[in-house]
């Protein structure tokens, strides 16, 4: 099966910032044509647009948009999302919709509005970014770590279903990131927390980018892979 062939179209959902927007720039620089999709403008993308990817109509058009403007998608990262830290006792019934809807139902929406063209050009790559927190659980992160967790299990679950039509579906799950999403004076930034770590530091953006770009373009043979850049915080 051969991968999606560089300089194609593709959608990055989170383009505007931190883990999305190295992505974009990753595969900008390999000759892709990047379209951005985002709450926020996404700068530095081929194009762009403001999306709420828990929208389903919105996503669609978006995607419809792009390939009337710049051709068919061959590539889509899901890269969209947001992190908070609440015991489960105070995670009211909205917050667990919203985490759910925006990180899980975000890939359903992106990956339902990409993959019949897909399907019938029987090529095509669809990587979204999950957490090492998905993985291993963290204290305070259950309503974020059980929707990274169902990305996970959606992830393997497209990637049987439509690898023999020649799609490849595989994840990146992170570990703790210096993005935006990590405030100053969050627990995964702190000494105490880092000297647990094999490489003792958070990760950047591009060095995530750099896992979902070989996805994208070199990993003819993964189908439901999920890479873990965490710093060895889960082994």
């Amino acid at each position: 099966m051969k991968a999606s062939t560089p300089g194609g179209v593709a959608v990055v959902t989170g383009a505007a910032s931190g883990i999305g927007a190295a992505v974009a720039v990753e595969l900008a620089d390999r000759g892709w044509t990047v379209a951005g999709l985002d709450l926020s403008w996404a700068p530095g993308c081929a194009w762009s647009a403001e999306v709420d990817m828990s929208d389903a109509v919105a996503v669609h058009a978006a995607v419809a948009s792009v390939e009337e403007q710049l051709g068919p998608v061959t590539a889509a990262v899901s890269a969209a999302g947001y992190y908070e830290m609440l015991a489960v006792t105070d995670i009211s019934a909205a917050a667990w919709d919203r985490m759910l809807r925006v990180h899980l139902g975000g890939l359903v929406n992106l990956s339902r509005a990409v993959l019949p063209g897909m399907l019938e050009r029987r090529s095509g790559s669809v990587v979204a970014i999950t957490s090492e927190l998905a993985v291993g659980g963290g204290a305070e992160d259950a309503h974020y770590a059980a929707a990274k967790g169902a990305i996970i299990g959606l992830v393997r679950s497209l990637a049987a279903e439509v690898a023999a039509d020649g799609v490849r579906v595989n994840g990146v799950a992170p570990g703790p990131t210096d993005t935006p999403l990590l405030a100053p004076d969050s627990p995964w930034r702190a000494p105490e927390y880092l000297a647990t770590l094999p490489l003792g530091r958070l990760g950047s953006p591009e060095e995530v980018a750099l896992c979902v770009a070989y996805l994208v373009d070199e990993g003819d043979f993964c189908v439901g892979e999920i890479l873990n850049p965490n710093a060895g915080a889960v082994i």
